[in-house]
């Protein structure tokens, strides 16, 4: 082949790899939580946060290929947040309510029961002193992980035994399982708070581990927790913020700006999403227990006073021993109750 030739040839090479398209970067990307789709946190991440995130990258160089891994394939409940701090995965919707120790801040709903029954207030709130409160975030980053927005609220919890309550004088004796620091709100009560989630509770009260749980309705009902615990109170002990999407903050710090705001976006439309649903959904949960046999009574005005006057300065304890760690634990509980009376 003569040197023409070669050139020729080597210039038609040139040409058509240019002209080849360009490779999107792919991205692997592993996102965890302890709970199975069955719960809305957890279904949304599926529904509405990855679908959200893959439209928003359209048009760029990038894209994620997603690994799901949920039910405890990767962590169990409570430890989404090593997960995260270990880089087992990118991004994990992590439920503070089962890291009371690690999070503190972010457990403050739970410091003060009898709140606003509604989720949307509660999640506004808590993101609100996300923004505000700078030890918020600085907490997430401890631990290594990135706090995208938003994240879930749960509804209205309500009370669910296998005996009647009329009064917390009807508690006494018994032992109730409770999430995290919700074990507190039964201080006083004569009822023994055992800590557990959801994925033990039928089991728990099946077995008599415990007699009856603090639970939200929308988890409750797809749990089948009537057919072991068919007395629901509605005590309104409130909405409850229970966690937020973050991510690997090593690894988020590394991406593409357009990376990190698709994450952003994903988030904030799983929260819009989740809320919606879950509202939609509490009535029908609550009348798909009563069609098992749950039998619903409310607590009244008179006894859920009494209720919150048996309980010990929960609030104040908890920002008090939250100061003593540093924490900004009083500046958070003055502006969470300032953001709820707004």
């Amino acid at each position: 082949m003569n040197f023409k030739m070669t050139m020729t040839a080597a210039c038609a090479l040139m040409a058509s790899a240019f002209a080849l398209p360009v490779q999107a970067d792919e991205i692997k990307v592993t996102i965890v939580n302890g709970h199975p789709p069955v719960f809305l946190w957890v279904k949304h991440l599926t529904d509405t946060f990855i679908p959200t995130v893959n439209a928003a990258l359209e048009g760029t160089d990038h894209s994620i290929v997603w690994t799901e891994a949920y039910g405890g394939t990767l962590a169990s409940v409570g430890g989404e947040l090593e997960a995260i701090e270990d880089g087992l995965a990118e991004i994990g919707a992590v439920p503070t309510v089962f890291e009371p120790t690690a999070l503190p801040l972010q457990n403050v709903t739970y410091y003060t029961p009898f709140g606003s029954p509604d989720p949307q207030i509660v999640i506004d709130a808590v993101d609100q002193l996300h923004n505000d409160v700078p030890g918020m975030i600085e907490s997430w980053e401890k631990y290594n992980a990135e706090y995208l927005g938003g994240g879930f609220a749960l509804d209205n919890y309500v009370m669910m035994t296998n005996f009647p309550v009329a009064s917390i004088d009807d508690l006494q004796g018994h032992k109730v399982g409770a999430p995290g620091a919700a074990v507190n709100w039964l201080e006083g009560t004569g009822a023994v708070g055992v800590a557990g989630n959801l994925t033990t509770y039928y089991n728990d009260i099946q077995t008599g581990v415990f007699d009856g749980t603090i639970v939200f309705p929308t988890a409750a009902a797809p749990a089948k927790l009537q057919e072991v615990a068919p007395y629901i109170l509605v005590t309104d002990f409130g909405a409850q913020y229970a966690g937020s999407l973050v991510a690997n903050k090593d690894w988020y710090d590394e991406q593409p700006a357009e990376v990190q705001e698709a994450l952003r976006k994903g988030a904030a439309a799983y929260t819009t999403a989740y809320i919606a649903e879950q509202n939609a959904r509490v009535e029908a949960a609550m009348k798909q227990m009563e069609e098992g046999g749950a039998k619903v009574t409310k607590l009244s005005p008179e006894e859920r006073a009494k209720w919150a006057a048996v309980l010990p300065q929960i609030a104040d304890t908890w920002a008090k021993n939250a100061d003593g760690q540093g924490l900004p634990g009083s500046d958070v509980l003055s502006a969470y109750i300032d953001l709820l009376k707004k």
